[in-house]
């Protein structure tokens, strides 16, 4: 339990908050429309009125926080704050991306309870309208207003249209079709299976959040749910006059005809806050990516694995960061995520990119990826860097026993920390906390080793050479091989190298064995916290997650962080 606690006990209790706030808003505005004012409003509609406001105000408040999560200048500000206080509130800031899903989905869900009550209430207001009956309590209240059509209830004013018209004709009805269709593109196109092998896509549909707040900001300026004004039902009250509305307004009555308005729109109070701190994290963003940036080294690695080195002036960052690069010549609007691959200690900034997508590939030829000649500096392409942002690699070094696992091209925030460390160790920094390291790094196939196996090598000698080599424990897998496709290797598995890698430390086959490896771990350090850092998938994301709730050998505490972009 105290392991669970330190690693979901404050992400649960923010979710729960957040839950909590979300019934509340739907039960108090679902009650707040069963009171007296509305009792003309319900005759009409009934209890979907309810079902229709109770969901938006929940979407308020939703879209309150939908932009917040992606606000990254304003998290990484906040991180740098908060985990001086507490290293645990700072962590939760790395779940940004799953809470700015798990609200886009409350968004949906609500949106879909606010469609379907409005499409019944608009059928109800359109028969009240062709129910021409004078006795009929519902068409009485729809005739009110149609003569100076000022004080009115029923929107639809006639009964020569149907509720489609209507729709398209209303500032609700169209701003609603508008902000339904950007918000059902939006939530599509981010689908993992869409992001992932069309990235254009998804990247230009999510930016129809700019017509979704626009319309949601309009939406309710036509004030189509109208009640009774609180001066009317002081001189007219529903609950004794209803049964008398033929005698409505006439001499010698003491219930005057009802008067109706609608309510002012409430949308703006709740968005435009975040709207303005987004707007104010784009010009940031749009400034710091008009800085200019010169690429000082191309370097082409096997696996069409593309290396760019860069400087750029005033560029500070720490272990682990990313930045978002955009290359003019390819594309104006397009921003890619890539972790940073230098160490703060060096003099300029490097990205490892691997070739996978149309964006990739012509920046891959735009650098002369595909030419066996070299590029002279003035034909390399211009490219615009945003950041550097934080990420939970940043907290490394604030733990005495650290595990990092990467899976492939994941393994790329380690390489920034494991310089970093070496760097510190050769300028003799006292102030390392960090003790001992345990890498871990699992890869399909054997090209993937070849453009990190570099910086393992040059490592693994330094750290002879400085005789540091318990320092840093590493454990490299291939995880996709069969007995008989390493069956060559092992017959080398004497030699002093590993075949594969060059190292010292030999290749395994397979995956490891996770939960050997946590009880080892905790073995060796009895009583310490141990920071878990993966860069990695999610499955494998939800496997370590476990590893560290369950293993508690020696009182050893396990905190897991994962990279999330």
């Amino acid at each position: 339990m105290g392991n669970f606690a330190a690693n979901e006990g404050l992400s649960i209790f923010v979710i729960l908050v957040w839950l909590g706030i979300n019934v509340f808003l739907f039960v108090h505005f679902y009650l707040a429309f069963l009171v007296e004012r509305y009792y003309y409003t319900r005759v009409i509609l009934g209890h979907a009125l309810s079902w229709a406001r109770a969901p938006a105000a929940c979407l308020n408040f939703n879209c309150m926080l939908i932009l917040l999560p992606v606000c990254r200048n304003l998290l990484s500000f906040l991180r740098g704050s908060i985990q001086y206080c507490s290293r645990t509130a700072a962590r939760q800031l790395d779940r940004n991306l799953t809470f700015h899903k798990l609200v886009a989905y409350m968004i949906a869900l609500h949106t879909a309870i606010h469609i379907i009550a409005h499409l019944f209430n608009f059928e109800r207001f359109m028969d009240s309208q062709l129910m021409i009956n004078s006795s009929y309590l519902p068409y009485v209240l729809s005739q009110i207003g149609n003569n100076d059509n000022r004080s009115y209830l029923n929107p639809i004013r006639t009964n020569e249209t149907n509720p489609t018209i209507v729709m398209f004709t209303t500032i609700a009805g169209l701003t609603g079709v508008v902000i339904t269709l950007a918000l059902i593109l939006i939530i599509t196109s981010s689908m993992e299976v869409i992001r992932r092998s069309y990235f254009e896509v998804f990247w230009f549909t999510h930016h129809l959040f700019i017509v979704f707040f626009i319309g949601l900001v309009l939406h309710g300026v036509g004030r189509i749910v109208r009640g009774q004004t609180i001066e009317s039902v002081k001189v007219h009250k529903p609950d004794e006059c209803h049964s008398r509305f033929e005698d409505w307004g006439k001499n010698g009555t003491d219930c005057p005809e009802p008067v109706f308005a609608g309510n002012p729109p409430m949308t703006w109070k709740w968005v435009v806050g975040p709207m303005i701190l987004y707007v104010c994290e784009r010009l940031v963003r749009f400034y710091r990516s008009q800085q200019k940036v010169v690429i000082t080294k191309v370097v082409m690695h096997p696996s069409k694995t593309l290396e760019l080195q860069m400087k750029k002036k005033g560029f500070k960052m720490e272990v682990g960061q990313y930045v978002f690069m955009q290359c003019p010549s390819i594309s104006q609007l397009e921003w890619h995520p890539f972790t940073l691959t230098s160490a703060p200690e060096e003099d300029h900034l490097s990205v490892h990119i691997r070739i996978v997508g149309d964006w990739t590939q012509a920046l891959y030829t735009a650098c002369g990826g595909d030419k066996t000649v070299v590029q002279d500096a003035w034909t390399l392409p211009k490219v615009a860097v945003d950041g550097p942002f934080g990420t939970a690699s940043e907290d490394v070094f604030r733990y005495e026993v650290v595990m990092l696992v990467g899976a492939g091209i994941g393994v790329t925030p380690f390489a920034s920390v494991l310089k970093s460390v070496w760097y510190k160790h050769v300028q003799e920094n006292k102030n390392v906390f960090t003790k001992k390291i345990y890498f871990y790094w699992l890869c399909p196939e054997t090209q993937a080793f070849e453009w990190f196996a570099d910086l393992l090598q040059s490592l693994e000698r330094q750290m002879m050479e400085k005789d540091m080599s318990d320092f840093l424990s590493y454990n490299i897998y291939l995880t996709r091989w069969k007995d008989a496709e390493a069956a060559h290797f092992r017959v080398q598995y004497e030699a002093e190298d590993d075949p594969i890698t060059g190292l010292k430390q030999k290749t395994r086959y397979g995956k490891p064995n996770w939960d050997n490896e946590f009880s080892a771990i905790a073995t060796q350090h009895p009583g310490s916290k141990v920071g878990v850092f993966l860069c990695g998938p999610t499955a494998l994301a939800t496997a370590l997650g476990k590893q560290c709730i369950s293993h508690t050998e020696s009182g050893t505490e396990f905190i897991f962080n994962k990279e999330n972009f």
